[in-house]
């Protein structure tokens, strides 16, 4: 039976991410029951930095997240819109972010948005909003673990878990291992990943969200941002070749599963979609869903369990896990070494993120 000082379960953006922190530090494995990395939540991503995405709680680890995330940004800006019956929620966002450091300013969207349908009067826009290189930036990170001396084991998904003798033993699909500290990374398994290990489930419930990729009459200009209902409804954002992504910014609660669009939800898209701008839907061409999972208060979860012995908890990051990466495992990986945490995070009470602030 092999041994580590760290096992991570999962090896999407949070456990990859997490993986290349530890890995010149401890000899560290990575667990991940699909035959791939990334298949459910990391690689259906969206695949946008926002810094507003998530609300102000989320917004220091998307901020402190910029400088890691670097490499992999390209512009995009962003235009979040409302109705005239919606000024209250333009204002009401305006002063989540009062005082933040996130550049935001109230303009007009008839001179940003063509085709933008008379009723959406308001709009606040986000320039540094950006598209990120999902793909680029996880399989970087899983690299850089490899590199650093991490062992990557797919399908390898976990069949029993165990605390004996100051280590937990793991039997996977994959082999049998032992480690001295367990995390998990497991996204929409992280509660039953945590019951498996003789833990307390936190609640964290998997939600599924839908995209298209659709053409459109006229074609989206070459400028075009990010778009959305700032009262979260929908959004949508170019691609590349003249295709938009929309989504109706949909959670639909659900079990963890391998997550699949219905067609009401890409109804939706379509119908709101087209009740924001009179171009018209010339094809859909792909459909998809992919999962997101959230504590009780919407927060991320980064620290050891209240009770259970060396149980790392790195779960619950919705759908800004791929946004806040740098940041997250970098105050995580502080955490589970002791080491004081890197400068670029070093000001956010990473004490807000325990789990133990569920009892």
């Amino acid at each position: 039976m092999s041994r580590y000082d760290i096992a991570i379960v999962g090896a999407g953006i949070a456990g990859a991410s997490l993986a290349a922190e530890l890995a010149p530090h401890a000899r560290v494995l990575i667990v991940e029951a699909e035959a791939q990395p990334g298949y459910h939540s990391t690689g259906r991503s969206a695949a946008f930095w926002s810094e507003t995405y998530g609300g102000p709680a989320i917004q220091p680890l998307t901020s402190a997240s910029e400088e890691g995330l670097r490499p992999y940004l390209e512009p995009l800006g962003s235009h979040h819109i409302a109705r005239a019956d919606e000024r209250a929620l333009v204002d009401e966002y305006l002063a989540e972010f009062d005082g933040s450091g996130v550049l935001l300013e109230e303009v007009d969207p008839r001179e940003r948005i063509p085709g933008l349908r008379d009723e959406w009067v308001y709009c606040v826009s986000e320039p540094t909003c950006a598209y990120i290189d999902v793909g680029g930036l996880h399989g970087a990170y899983l690299k850089t673990a490899k590199q650093a001396g991490a062992d990557l084991r797919l399908s390898a998904g976990l069949e029993s878990v165990v605390r004996e003798n100051g280590l937990w033993m793991l039997r996977t699909r994959a082999g049998a291992f032992e480690a001295g500290i367990l995390v998990n990374a497991a996204g929409a398994w992280a509660d039953p990943v945590a019951a498996m290990a003789g833990a307390k489930p936190l609640g964290i419930q998997p939600y599924r969200r839908t995209m298209v990729q659709i053409v459109t009459d006229p074609e989206p200009p070459a400028d075009l941002t990010h778009v959305g209902h700032i009262g979260g409804s929908f959004y949508f954002k170019p691609e590349a070749g003249g295709r938009l992504w929309v989504s109706p910014h949909d959670e639909i609660v659900t079990d963890p599963c391998d997550a699949q669009p219905e067609d009401i939800d890409v109804a939706i898209a379509i119908d709101r979609f087209e009740h924001c701008v009179d171009w018209r839907v010339a094809k859909l061409e792909h459909k998809w869903a992919g999962l997101r999972s959230f504590a009780p208060d919407r927060l991320p979860v980064y620290g050891f369990d209240a009770r259970q012995e060396r149980l790392f908890w790195f779960a619950g990051q919705g759908g800004f896990g791929i946004q806040t990466a740098p940041a997250a495992a970098l105050i995580a990986a502080s955490l589970i070494t002791g080491n004081a945490p890197a400068e670029v995070v070093a000001g956010i009470d990473a004490e807000r993120y325990s789990p133990r602030r569920f009892g």
